[in-house]
């Protein structure tokens, strides 16, 4: 295959499968588009994207632009004359010349079965709702958010991964996927098809609101919730005002519960609606995640303790 040009839009490390598989492959760069460095963590401290460092790392043309509104960025992209434009999480929205010019378009790796859990937060959504399916869509990008036409769509097994581990496996099969297609367009092998009418759904980006424990929700529910936020942001439950952060936990939906968020016993069992929910790995402001038994020999929460 005669290597295309490329202009690869990404942020997170969720695309840097995918530009490692293309730079492999032998396809060259033109640019690379991530969104500019803003601050993280406590201190507040400016930091690029995980995109951009692999970018400098590889000495590859960067740009940072807050928008693509305007028409320097976008009239600056279209005089690279890229044979495709490949999209990874970037969490821009592109302007309609731009997705109209290269001559194979612009491709989005998107991770899940599209048209479900379109949006910011596929991956996440998906464990949070127990779906016991995702994927990897490639898809011809359009103006509307993840609506464009399928040219390729894999599915694997959720099984009980959390979103850290689900995510990894989901980048790593975009990455040869994304390779598959543009094979594909170049030789005139790949029709794409319009998505289904039925079947959408919202992957809203998440906020705090998703992170605090509901103990009136079951065993089950939070189970998903602690899984589908762990390695990060991660599910929380307050005690005496401060955020215990839960990475994981075990569920039994056979115990007989209480009052829901009452601790049951000296091992952190806690009640829910339904079943209860023991946390395995917890984590305390301003410290490393430990196991709950480490974290109680220094901060036990009595039996009998009704949580918030």
């Amino acid at each position: 295959m005669t290597p295309l040009t490329f202009v690869f839009m990404g942020t997170p490390n969720f695309g840097i499968p995918a530009l490692k598989a293309l730079l492999g492959a032998g396809h060259r760069s033109l640019c690379i588009f991530s969104q500019p460095p803003r601050p993280a963590g406590r201190g507040q401290t400016v930091l690029k994207s995980p995109v951009h460092e692999f970018a400098d790392q590889q000495s590859l043309r960067i740009r940072t632009p807050k928008s693509l509104k305007g028409a320097d960025e976008a009239d600056y992209l279209l005089s690279l004359s890229p044979d495709v434009v490949v999209v990874a999480a970037y969490g821009l929205m592109l302007p309609r010349n731009v997705l109209e010019t290269p001559q194979f378009g612009c491709i989005n790796i998107h991770a899940s079965l599209l048209p479900r859990w379109r949006g910011a937060a596929p991956i996440q959504r998906a464990i949070m709702s127990g779906d016991n399916l995702t994927g990897i869509t490639i898809m011809r990008m359009e103006e509307g958010l993840d609506t464009g036409p399928i040219l390729s769509q894999q599915d694997i097994p959720i099984k009980s991964d959390n979103s850290g581990r689900l995510h990894d496996r989901l980048a790593k099969l975009g990455a040869e996927m994304i390779l598959d297609a543009l094979l594909k367009l170049k030789n005139g092998t790949i029709k794409a098809r319009p998505q289904p009418e039925s079947g959408s759904t919202y992957a809203a980006r998440l906020t705090k609101a998703d992170e605090r424990l509901n103990w009136r929700q079951s065993a089950d529910e939070l189970g998903l919730q602690i899984r589908a936020l762990s390695p990060a942001p991660k599910a929380h439950f307050v005690y005496k005002g401060e955020r215990w952060k839960v990475l994981d936990a075990d569920i039994d939906m056979e115990q007989t519960s209480g009052q829901p968020g009452r601790v049951l016993d000296n091992q952190l069992t806690i009640s829910c609606s339904q079943g209860t929910i023991k946390p395995v790995k917890i984590q305390r402001p301003g410290r490393r995640p430990m196991t709950t038994e480490e974290v109680l020999r220094g901060a036990p929460i009595p039996v009998g303790t009704d949580l918030p």
